[in-house]
C-alpha cells in the first residue's frame, strides 16, 4: 500500500462490538419502519458505528452494499424535516466507509483491477455527493473533501483504474468512470456554484455525466502556457487559481484539458434537454477560469439593512418601519456589493431574491450568488438602478390588491423606462389588470408584457405609463 492512501481521512477502528449481518439486516429494516427522518438517523449511527469497527474486507463490503442501498432508498424520501443536513451526514459516513475498503483492499494481495475500481468509484462517488451538497446548501466544504477527492483519483491513475467501467444506479446519474467522475465534480467546482440555485446544481451534475470524460488530466509544468484550469492533486482545493500557480511543475500537478469537451458540448445531443443545453452554455465559459470582472469593487466596512421580498420593500417605501435583517458591507462597486450577513438569515435570501439595501442610500437589488461559511451569509448584490415605489395590482377595480414593485430609470432625452416586480407566476403575460401608484386616484388598466428578467422568486414586466 502506498504513502498515499494512507494520507485518506478515515477515523479509528476502536469499537470492538461488532455487529453481524443478520443483526445489521435486521436493524436496516426496522429503521424502514420508522418516520423517514428517524430513520435516516438510526441508519446513520449504525454506519457510523460500523466504520469505526474492526471487520473483515468481505463483512465490510457486504455491509456497504446495504447501506448504499439505504442511500437510494432515503436518497428519494420527500420532506424530510432536516433531510439536508442528515443526507450529508450520511454521504460523509458512506465515503468514509468505502476509504476504510480502499484500504483494507490496498493491504491485500494484488486486489484485481476491477475490484480496485469499484472501490475506488463508490469512494469517489460519495465524496463527490457530499460536495455536491455543499455547493447546494452553498456552505464551504472542509478541504479533507478535495484532498480525498484528489487522492482517490491519483491513486486510480497509478493502479491504471481510471476508465474501468463502474455500473452505478445513483441519482443525480454519475459518470460511469472514476475519471469521469472525478471530473464530473470538478466541472461542478469549476462553475461558480455560489451562482447556481440549488436545483440548478443538481441538474447540472447530471448533465456533465456523459460528457466529463472526454476531459483530460495532462501533466503541467511553467513552460505550458495552454488554457485550463491547474490542478494540485497533493492539494486542499478543488483548483489553482491564477495567482496561485508555482514557478514550477512537480509530478502532481495537472492541467484540465476541455478541447475534446467544449467540442461535444457543440454537438447535436438528442439526450440532453433544452433545460440541461441552456445550464450547460450558460456555464461553460466559467471552466476555462478567464472570467474577469467588468468593475472595479472598494474595500468597505459599513453597516446596512435589507427589506427582503417584495412586501417588506413595499412597507419600507411606505415608511411603514417592517422587520428589516441587519447586515455589513465589505466592497461596493459600480455594479454592486458585497456583503456579510447572519447565517440565520440564509433560507430568506436565495439567490434570485429582490432585496431594497438600506445605507447612505436605498437601492433596489437582487441576490446574485450567495456563499455560507463560519463567518455567516456572504451576499452578492447586482444593483437595478432606478427609483423604486410601491403599487398595487388588482385583477378588477374593486378586487384585492396585490403588491408590487415599480423601478423606473430616465430615458436618454425624455420620459421614464418603467419596469414592474411582482412574485414570479402570480400573474400571466398577458394577463388585464388595474394598477395604482401611491397618492393616485385613478388606476391604470394594462396588459401585462412579457417578462425580461425573471428569477425563481421574481420577475420584472417592461411598462408604457401614461
Amino acid at each position: 500500500m502506498t504513502l498515499d492512501a494512507l494520507q485518506l481521512d478515515v477515523p479509528d477502528a476502536l469499537q470492538t462490538d461488532l455487529i453481524d449481518q443478520a443483526t445489521l439486516g435486521g436493524s436496516l429494516t426496522a429503521a424502514r419502519q420508522l418516520s423517514a427522518d428517524a430513520g435516516l438517523q438510526e441508519v446513520i449511527t449504525l454506519l457510523a458505528r460500523l466504520n469505526r469497527s474492526a471487520m473483515t474486507l468481505l463483512e465490510r463490503q457486504r455491509a456497504l452494499q446495504n447501506f448504499s442501498d439505504e442511500y437510494r432508498h432515503y436518497s428519494t424520501q420527500a420532506g424530510l424535516a432536516a433531510g439536508a443536513e442528515q443526507r450529508l451526514q450520511l454521504c460523509a459516513e458512506l465515503a468514509m466507509g468505502y476509504k476504510r475498503l480502499l484500504l483494507q483492499i490496498l493491504q491485500g494481495h494484488k486486489p484485481s483491477q476491477p475490484h480496485l475500481a469499484w472501490c475506488l468509484y463508490m469512494a469517489e462517488h460519495f465524496i463527490a455527493q457530499t460536495l455536491l451538497q455543499h455547493c447546494q446548501q452553498y456552505r464551504e466544504p472542509d478541504t479533507s473533501l478535495w484532498r480525498d477527492s484528489h487522492l482517490l483519483y491519483w491513486l486510480g491513475e497509478q493502479h491504471g483504474c481510471l476508465d474501468e467501467p463502474v455500473a452505478a444506479a445513483f441519482i443525480p446519474t454519475p459518470a460511469d468512470t472514476l475519471r469521469g467522475l472525478y471530473q464530473q465534480t470538478l466541472l461542478l467546482a469549476l462553475s461558480n456554484p455560489p451562482h447556481l440555485h440549488p436545483d440548478e446544481c443538481q441538474r447540472l451534475f447530471a448533465a456533465l455525466a456523459p460528457l466529463a470524460a472526454l476531459a483530460r488530466l495532462l501533466p503541467w509544468d511553467a513552460e505550458d502556457k495552454s488554457e485550463g484550469p491547474l490542478i494540485d492533486l497533493h492539494g486542499r482545493q478543488a483548483y489553482l487559481t491564477h495567482q496561485q500557480r508555482p514557478p514550477t511543475g512537480s509530478d502532481h500537478l495537472r492541467r484540465l484539458e476541455l478541447g475534446a469537451l467544449l467540442v461535444a458540448l457543440g454537438e447535436p445531443a438528442p439526450l440532453r434537454s433544452a433545460g440541461e443545453r441552456e445550464l450547460l452554455e450558460r456555464v461553460h465559459h466559467h471552466w476555462l477560469g478567464t472570467d474577469q470582472r467588468r468593475h472595479s469593487r472598494t474595500p468597505q466596512q459599513s453597516d446596512c439593512r435589507l427589506a427582503i421580498g417584495i412586501p417588506a420593500i413595499h412597507a419600507q417605501l411606505l415608511e411603514q418601519r417592517p422587520h428589516c435583517t441587519p447586515g455589513q458591507i465589505l466592497d461596493i462597486g459600480p455594479g454592486g456589493a458585497r456583503l456579510l450577513c447572519s447565517a440565520q438569515a440564509a433560507d430568506s435570501l436565495p439567490i434570485g431574491q429582490l432585496v431594497l439595501l438600506i445605507a447612505d442610500s436605498d437601492v433596489l437589488a437582487l441576490v446574485c450568488w450567495r456563499h455560507l461559511n463560519g463567518e455567516g451569509l456572504h451576499l452578492g448584490l447586482r444593483y437595478l438602478k432606478g427609483l423604486a415605489q410601491p403599487t398595487w395590482l388588482r385583477r378588477t377595480p374593486s378586487s384585492q390588491p396585490h403588491l408590487g414593485i415599480l423601478q423606473s430609470t430616465p430615458k436618454p432625452r425624455e420620459g421614464w423606462h418603467h419596469g414592474l416586480w411582482v412574485p414570479h407566476n402570480q400573474f400571466s403575460d398577458g394577463e388585464n389588470l388595474w394598477l395604482q401608484l401611491p397618492n393616485a386616484v385613478n388606476q391604470n388598466r394594462l396588459q401585462l408584457p412579457a417578462c425580461n428578467l425573471a428569477s425563481a422568486t421574481v420577475s420584472r414586466h417592461p411598462l408604457e405609463l401614461p
